[in-house]
């Protein structure tokens, strides 16, 4: 496998903003922008607008790294966070259009924000 190209992206946003979404799982924002798996995951938390807030930042760094590499027809719900089972978070693309992309994601929250970065790596397969 080669790396063809590669980018970043970056994305904070404040934990408050998300707290209005926090009280109703069926919120239509809530359904324009995350997957039903992903609300399952962040309503089965005790602070569940950190969750929200955490994961509207790495669907935000997707955009900004796939962006930059010419992508712009994705979509908020195209784009699904994942924890495996020990906690670690990934980017599961829900297309089949872009399978020579690999995803690497760090995410954090804490002092009132939520930070994302992405690395996005095209590759020949």
């Amino acid at each position: 496998m080669r790396i063809l190209d590669f980018t970043i992206g970056t994305d904070i946003e404040r934990i408050a903003r998300f707290s209005k979404y926090s009280q109703n799982p069926s919120d239509s924002f809530l359904k324009r922008i995350y997957t039903e798996e992903e609300i399952n995951y962040c309503f089965s938390h005790k602070n569940p607008e950190q969750h929200l807030a955490v994961r509207f930042s790495a669907k935000e760094a997707v955009f900004k790294a796939l962006s930059s590499m010419g992508i712009t027809d994705i979509h908020y719900c195209d784009i699904e966070i994942e924890n495996d089972e020990r906690g670690v978070p990934s980017i599961n693309l829900l297309t089949d259009e872009y399978t020579n992309l690999i995803f690497k994601l760090s995410m954090s929250h804490g002092n009132g924000n939520s930070l994302a970065s992405v690395i996005v790596m095209k590759v020949d397969k």
